[in-house]
């Protein structure tokens, strides 16, 4: 799943959709209602429009707004933006119940991890008529296959964001440790993290609770040592050597001290990071920009995922997609809509994304010639996007687009090695009877 700077949401960001918050059960009422009544096609996003004294949050809303007031000028079907906040997006049920029951948004943002809940229910538009076919060999294919099914696009990526460590100069100095102690390989990372723990501080942090995000984190360790949930045919693969040794390697930075089992501070880490609660931090490109606004001048540093013996190199590829549903008021006009604004050639489509993903947010483009233009705008030259744009970036592998069913079978196994602290063998065997299962009576896209 994309986390974005909503994957494993900070504390601040929560407090600052506050105020949204208590409206949310309202909005989502008047939006009922409009549709029933022929109002404006609604947007459901957890971005705007919501006030926030969070520079981050404000640009982010700000993008929203304005694209959808650029439509609204110059198009005779309207956009209504309705605002949920992100915990209650990403990991609620208010998205997937309002399309059950018939009455779900006209377009709205969709991570992998949803897509094929969303078109084996037929939810989802064909984009592909309104996008121009330059647009779509202009994404990166790893970015747009797991949004295609039979080579038609069913939702349209906005950014792409990787995975890598971040860590904390100052601690790291303070444990007499250089540049050269920088661990690539597991053994040293769980050596570095047990040199820098200690009582009030976690050598490293990664997600701890259930749910996509914790997934989307735990799979490039996996992939690593040549190990899938599923191979390249979508035939059960879970019951091997590289997701047992993926999963001992959690297990381990628990078991360990080094990992604790709840994030600090309210799992933001520039807040742990600032308070001297951790050191390391397995995180995504988007806290460059949460860096950016909120520690301008706190000194971090990140580096690469470490393998394992005889692994490569590879980090997960998250990110959030424009989705339009078929089953609304107008689904011609959303599907028109989400092409508009992300699927063309047009130098105003071009240009909103390299604001979106160097400006507003920190993403890597979704599409060669936004990451080629956000390059030449300089919107890679402060020293962690070039990071992560040169040496994070090219490493990577789009995140899955597992249905539920086989999400929750490696959830329940890593929290159950992880946390539970039962056999990995067991946990790994039970995980993979699960999915085989699953397959043996899966009907729909393709899963991989």
């Amino acid at each position: 799943m994309t986390v974005d700077s909503t994957r494993g949401v900070p504390r601040r960001r929560v407090l600052a959709g506050g105020a949204a918050a208590a409206g949310t059960a309202a909005l989502a009422g008047c939006g009922l209602q409009a549709k029933a009544e022929g109002g404006p096609m609604q947007f459901w996003n957890f971005y705007a429009p919501q006030r926030s004294d969070d520079p981050a949050l404000a640009a982010q809303s700000k993008w929203f707004t304005d694209l959808v007031a650029k439509w609204n000028a110059s198009h005779k079907t309207k956009i209504e933006l309705l605002y949920l906040p992100p915990p209650i997006y990403q990991t609620g049920s208010k998205l997937p119940t309002a399309f059950a029951a018939g009455s779900g948004p006209d377009i709205f943002l969709a991570s992998p991890g949803d897509f094929l809940r969303y078109y084996n229910g037929g939810i989802l538009m064909d984009l592909t008529p309104h996008m121009d076919k330059a647009a779509v060999k202009d994404y990166y294919k790893d970015a747009l296959a797991s949004r295609m099914v039979d080579g038609k696009v069913y939702a349209l990526p906005m950014e792409v964001e990787p995975l890598a460590m971040y860590y904390d100069v100052s601690a790291w100095e303070k444990a007499k440790l250089s540049e050269g102690d920088i661990p690539t390989t597991w053994d040293q990372l769980l050596d570095v993290g047990a040199k820098l723990k200690s009582p009030t501080r976690a050598g490293i942090v990664t997600e701890t609770k259930p749910g996509y995000l914790q997934n989307f984190l735990w799979y490039p360790w996996m992939w690593q040592g040549g190990g899938d949930v599923l191979d390249e045919k979508g035939r059960p693969s879970v019951d091997t050597k590289a997701v047992r040794q993926a999963l001992q390697l959690w297990q381990d930075a628990v078991r360990l001290g080094i990992t604790p089992r709840v994030p600090p501070a309210a799992n933001d880490l520039i807040a742990a990071f600032r308070g001297g609660n951790a050191a390391m931090w397995q995180s995504g490109i988007w806290q460059v920009s949460s860096f950016r606004a909120f520690a301008p001048k706190f000194e971090y540093g990140l580096f690469k995922l470490p393998t394992p013996p005889g692994g490569t190199y590879k980090t997960a590829l998250g990110g959030w997609s424009f989705c339009a549903n078929a089953k609304g008021r107008h689904p011609e006009a959303a599907a028109e809509f989400c092409a508009w604004a992300l699927g063309t050639m047009e130098e105003e489509c071009l240009d909103r994304m390299v604001d979106w993903c160097v400006k507003a947010k920190s993403d890597i483009a979704p599409r060669k010639s936004v990451l080629e233009r956000a390059t030449r705008a300089g919107g890679y030259d402060q020293w962690a996007m070039k990071y992560f744009k040169d040496e994070v970036f090219p490493g990577g592998r789009a995140e899955p687009r597992y249905p539920p069913v086989i999400y929750k079978a490696m959830s329940d196994a890593l929290q159950g090695a992880m946390l539970a602290g039962r056999s990995v063998d067991s946990e790994t065997s039970r995980a993979a009877q699960s999915v085989e299962a699953y397959v043996k009576s899966y009907k729909g896209a393709k899963l991989v």
